[in-house]
C-alpha cells in the first residue's frame, strides 16, 4: 500500500485530533507503517527521526526489546480483569513502585492525562466535601496551563480556543499569572519572576482560598504554552502558600514527568510533596495508554468508610489494565538498567553543542533549555509558520510539530551521534526553508 493510499482511506475514515480535516487536503498525512528506535517508517520505506517523541510519550524508542517482551509476557498470562472488586500483579507492583518513587501513594488509574486531570479535580473537591467544606469546590491555575481537552480538565485549561469553543459545557476557573522566565524585565532573572508570579499567587490566595479546592501547576515547564520554562522557586512558595491557605497543590507530571526535566519528576528539582501527582505520557514508555494519580494518605482517608457517597467515584473499564501497568513496570526497569538520568545529561549536553547554531541563530528568540528539553521562539511573519515548518521538516526527515511560532524539540533518550547531528542540522534547514518561503512571500 502506498502512502498516498493509506492517506486517502484515513481521510475518508478517521477524524484526526485537533486538525483542520480540509488542511489535510494539500496537506498529506504521513502514513507510518512501523517504528523503530528513534525512527518512524512510512509505508514507502521513508524513515522520519520522530523528534518530538509522538507527543511526548516515547522514552526509549520505539519497540523496545525489554517492554516487548514484558508485554508478551503479561499477554500470556492475564490481558485484563476489571479493577472493581479484583486486583493484580501488575497493578500492584506498580502502585509500590510509584508510591517509593514519589513519596505519594494509593494509586487511582485512568487512560490518559486528561483522565489523571479529571481524578484529581474530582478528588479535591471530595476530600473538601467529606471534611465538612463542600464550598471548597473551586480551581485556580496559572495563565497559558493546558491539563487536558475533557470537559473537567479544559476547566482549568487557559487555552483560548479550547475555552470559546466548549465555553457552555465548562465551568472556567481562575488563572493567576505564569512564572514563564520569557516575562523578566529588563535585569530580572528567571527567579525574580518566579517570586513576582508567587507574591502574585498570594495576593488571589488571601482573597479566596476559602473558595478553592486546590492549585494545579504543570511543573517548570508549561508545554503547551510555548514551552514556557520556569524556575523551581516559584514551586517552593506556591507549596508553603497552598499549606497556608489550605489549599490542595496538584502536579501535572503528565508531559514534565519520567526524566523530561532533567530529574525524575520535575517538582522534585524544588524539594517539594505536593498533594497530588497526575502522571500519564511516558508512564508506559509510549506503548499503551495508562494514566494515575497519586495522593497522600490525609486525602485517602477522608474517603475511607462504608457508604458509597464517600467513596471516591470515578472509574472504567479498563482502570488499571494488566497490559498497561506491565509496560509502566517495565519502562521503570529500564530507567534503573540505563542510568537514564545520569545517561541523559550526557545526551543533553551533545544535542545542545549541536543546537548552537540555532540557539544563536539571529531570528530566534529565548533559546532555551531544561533537561530533555529545548526551545525556540521564532521571529517570523510567514503565514501559518507551524504548518510549513513541520512540512520542511518532514521533507528533511524529521517529525517536528512547532507551537504557534515556537519551535521544540524533546526526542526519546536513545539518539547516537548521528542521529543528533541529524536532528540538529535538519532543524536549522527546515527553518532556513520557512524564512526563504518569507522572504518569497514579501518580494
Amino acid at each position: 500500500m502506498t502512502p498516498s493510499d493509506l492517506a486517502t482511506r484515513s481521510l475518508a475514515a478517521v477524524w484526526h485530533p485537533c486538525t483542520p480535516m480540509k488542511r489535510h487536503e494539500t496537506e498529506p498525512l504521513l502514513a507510518v507503517a512501523r517504528a523503530q528506535g528513534p525512527w518512524l517508517y512510512d509505508t514507502a520505506g521513508r524513515r522520519y527521526l520522530d523528534a518530538i517523541s509522538s507527543w511526548w510519550v516515547n522514552l526509549f524508542g520505539h519497540s523496545h526489546p525489554h517492554i516487548r517482551a514484558a508485554l508478551t509476557d503479561q499477554l500470556q498470562q492475564l490481558d485484563h480483569v476489571m479493577l472493581a472488586g479484583c486486583t493484580h500483579a501488575a497493578v500492584v507492583e506498580l502502585s509500590e513502585k510509584l508510591a517509593a518513587l514519589t513519596g505519594l501513594g494509593h494509586a487511582s488509574y485512568g487512560s490518559d492525562g486528561a483522565s489523571a486531570t479529571e481524578m484529581a479535580l474530582k478528588m479535591s473537591t471530595h476530600y473538601w466535601r467529606n471534611v465538612g467544606r463542600p464550598e471548597k469546590n473551586g480551581f485556580v491555575g496559572l495563565a497559558g496551563g493546558y491539563h487536558g481537552e475533557t470537559v473537567g480538565a479544559l476547566s482549568v485549561t487557559d487555552v483560548p480556543i479550547f475555552r470559546s469553543a466548549y465555553a457552555p459545557l465548562v465551568r472556567l476557573s481562575a488563572t493567576v499569572p505564569s512564572p514563564d522566565a520569557r516575562a523578566a524585565q529588563p535585569g530580572e532573572t528567571a527567579a525574580d519572576v518566579a517570586h513576582r508570579a508567587a507574591a502574585a499567587l498570594e495576593a488571589w490566595l488571601q482573597q479566596h482560598h476559602a473558595q478553592t479546592a486546590a492549585l494545579i501547576v504543570e511543573p517548570l515547564i508549561q508545554c503547551a504554552a510555548g514551552m514556557a520554562m520556569y524556575d523551581p522557586a516559584y514551586l517552593r512558595q506556591a507549596h508553603a502558600l497552598c499549606d497556608r491557605y489550605q489549599v490542595h497543590l496538584v502536579v501535572d507530571e503528565i508531559a514534565t514527568g519520567f526524566g523530561r526535566t532533567g530529574s525524575l519528576f520535575a517538582h522534585q528539582q524544588a524539594g517539594i510533596t505536593p498533594d497530588f501527582i497526575c502522571l500519564s505520557k511516558g508512564l508506559t514508555g509510549g506503548t499503551l495508554p495508562l494514566s494515575a494519580v497519586l495522593t497522600t494518605d490525609a486525602v485517602y482517608q477522608a474517603f475511607y468508610g462504608t457508604e458509597a457517597a464517600r467513596a471516591f467515584l470515578h472509574s472504567h473499564s479498563y482502570t488499571g489494565n494488566p497490559l498497561a501497568c506491565r509496560a509502566a513496570l517495565a519502562t521503570l526497569e529500564l530507567f534503573e538498567q540505563l542510568d537514564t538520568l545520569q545517561a541523559n545529561r550526557a545526551l543533553a549536553a551533545q544535542l545542545s553543542t549541536a543546537f548552537a547554531p540555532l540557539n544563536t541563530h539571529p531570528r530566534v528568540r529565548h533559546a532555551r533549555q531544561m533537561g530533555m528539553v529545548w526551545a525556540w521562539d521564532v521571529e517570523t511573519v510567514l503565514p501559518e509558520f507551524a504548518q510549513r515548518y513541520h512540512a520542511a521538516a518532514r521533507s528533511r526527515g524529521l517529525l517536528l510539530r512547532p507551537i504557534g511560532h515556537t519551535l521544540y524539540c524533546m526526542p526519546p533518550y536513545v539518539l547516537n551521534a548521528d542521529e543528533v547531528q541529524h536532528l540538529a542540522t535538519q532543524a536549522l534547514a527546515a527553518l532556513e526553508d520557512c524564512l526563504l518561503q518569507e522572504a518569497e512571500l514579501s518580494a
